[in-house]
């Protein structure tokens, strides 16, 4: 049987998620001085650049960024890959009392968030963190929902959601991939 895709978010539609994500962002932290955006590899850290730029623009300040490799916190790394590909972490900033805002692609089960909020722990305590995303696909195994979201959207159990971004090697849409 071969697969069939179908475009849920186009280019104009992830623009317009991300920067109705950016807006929700500055009106719930009336001061982004102590917001930091932190990525989680791969679309993550280009989404969360995105933002980063919204944000600088539209508070008039610059704000700290970083990327985070969760793969050795994942609770199911051995059941992926005996050798997991490991990137780069690189939060340049002090964590401590941070509003830290993470940022993913997708979120399903919850597990790579946990895995984030865990790997983001050994660099300090922050004051809050929150979790924005471009989808949510639902289908949750922990109690971890997103703060912030681009689209939600029902997927079966066979179905899985495609980032494609240009930052990636690709143009900017999101697919059903079935």
């Amino acid at each position: 049987m071969r697969a069939t895709t179908r475009i849920i978010m186009t280019s104009q539609d992830m623009e317009l998620a991300l920067r109705r994500i950016a807006l929700q962002i500055l009106e719930k932290n009336h001061s982004a001085e102590q917001l930091a955006i932190v990525g989680i590899h791969t679309c993550g850290v280009y989404l969360a650049d995105r933002l980063r730029a919204i944000i600088s623009r539209q508070a008039g300040i610059p704000i700290l960024s970083g990327s985070l490799d969760i793969n050795l916190y994942r609770d199911d790394w051995s059941l992926i890959s005996q050798n997991p590909l490991v990137k780069t972490t690189d939060i340049p900033f002090a964590v401590e009392q941070r509003e830290i805002l993470l940022v993913d692609d997708v979120i399903f089960t919850g597990r790579t968030i946990r895995a984030a909020m865990d790997a983001l722990m050994d660099y300090g305590r922050p004051y809050s963190i929150h979790l924005a995303v471009l989808v949510d696909r639902g289908g949750r195994e922990l109690p971890i929902q997103p703060d912030y979201v681009g689209m939600s959207t029902a997927v079966l159990a066979d179905e899985r959601i495609q980032v494609m971004l240009q930052e990636h090697g690709g143009i900017d849409q999101v697919v059903i991939e079935s």
